[in-house]
């Protein structure tokens, strides 16, 4: 495959600048390199496969490809915008290879116990599981059990060295990332879906105090750090579409979310940081539009079995939208042909413009072997200008 043709190969640079020309449609020296990050069951399966035992798979597969890496820690900026303090954890049955806890948010789900605790805590693994109920049914509930958990004052929110990360991150020389929930996200999360969706009909002044208060807790607990630091990219964790359709309506999602996420990325924007993502697995289509409004311009996975077709989108927005990830996770697991097939679909099409840093449309399955995964950086590798 041949390099794309916005690359400027008469700087050198670093990778902070690299991942900002990237996805803010410059002429990187190279294309950011991020093709996809395993999970556990992934890694294990790897491990059989020819990725040593106990080894940092992104630091194998530079070394396997002849490309540079650089193995030394990234600083943070260490900020909390979970609750405090969180909810207990806790088994209350143990039965049928099934546990039903309590998790650290106060929802009672059931999953496996083949898993233990910390894989509710993060996406260590694809743990499937069942929510059995929530926290939040009523303005009651909200008062009692959740609210009075965000306070962006409360000790331990910042690092007690907060002062000191924003003032060694000026000299940093790679990208500094921000993820935050949205606040279909935030308030699924309370409310769950079910509930939330039947709230957002039957009781919609409650769900905007519920978004109105998450707004302000945001901006509040923002407001420090892109006084002291200049973020590189701003993401809003807001899974909110399914397969062939948005979760709720455009019409709704403009009443109720826009706002919030146009006040947020106006701030952060305003910072000096030029990229703005929202982060939603299933079919966006309906909801570009509204994000392009907000002043969001970048968005992931872009999962091709949702139906989502970023050339088209591409051809229809232009430089208003970058996009991360979307190669076919499916077509990954193929390997061989289909691989190649996928990437010619996809990638020269969408860097012809940049704007696109191209890797597996989601977390990466068990089901794509560590073979395919190197083939596969090889050939983002070269589309990239890796290689001379």
């Amino acid at each position: 495959m041949r390099p794309s043709a916005i690359l400027d190969r008469s700087i050198t640079m670093n990778d902070r600048q690299r991942f900002r020309a990237t996805l803010a449609f410059g002429r990187p020296d190279r294309i950011y390199l991020e093709p996809g990050r395993p999970r556990e069951s992934t890694l294990r399966a790897w491990y059989q496969q020819g990725l040593p035992e106990g080894a940092n798979y992104y630091a194998h597969l530079m070394q396997t490809l002849g490309l540079p890496y650089d193995p030394a820690p990234r600083l943070d900026l260490g900020v909390s915008f979970k609750m405090m303090p969180t909810f207990d954890e806790k088994v209350l049955e143990h039965r049928d290879g099934h546990y039903i806890v309590q998790d650290w948010m106060g929802a009672i789900t059931e999953f496996s116990d083949e898993f233990d605790l910390t894989y509710l805590r993060q996406a260590k693994d694809f743990v499937t599981r069942k929510w059995h109920s929530f926290p939040v049914v009523d303005r009651h509930d909200w008062e009692e059990k959740i609210k009075w958990r965000y306070d962006p004052h409360q000790p331990g929110r910042f690092p007690s060295d907060f002062a000191q990360r924003c003032h060694a991150l000026r000299e940093r020389d790679y990208p500094l990332s921000l993820v935050i929930n949205g606040p279909f996200w935030q308030l699924r999360e309370w409310c769950g879906f079910e509930h939330l969706c039947r709230l957002l009909v039957d009781q919609p002044d409650f769900v905007q105090e519920m978004v109105d208060f998450w707004t302000t807790f945001v901006l509040e607990t923002l407001q420090p750090i892109v006084s002291q630091a200049e973020l590189d990219y701003f993401e809003i964790s807001e899974d909110m579409a399914y397969k062939a359709h948005s979760m709720i309506s455009p019409t709704m999602a403009r009443r109720f979310l826009l706002p919030t996420w146009q006040s947020w990325t106006d701030i952060v924007k305003a910072s000096g940081c030029p990229v703005a993502c929202v982060d939603s697995d299933g079919y966006v289509a309906q909801l570009i539009p509204l994000w392009i409004a907000a002043g969001i311009n970048c968005t992931r996975p872009m999962e091709v079995a949702a139906h989502n077709d970023i050339v088209a989108y591409r051809r229809q927005y232009g430089k208003q939208m970058a996009y991360r990830q979307g190669i076919d996770k499916r077509c990954l697991a193929v390997g061989g042909q289909a691989l190649h097939v996928e990437v010619m679909r996809v990638v020269p099409p969408l860097l012809e413009q940049g704007g696109f840093l191209a890797g597996c449309d989601h977390g990466v399955p068990p089901d794509i072997t560590w073979p395919s995964f190197v083939e596969f950086t090889h050939l983002l590798a070269q589309a990239g200008g890796w290689y001379q």
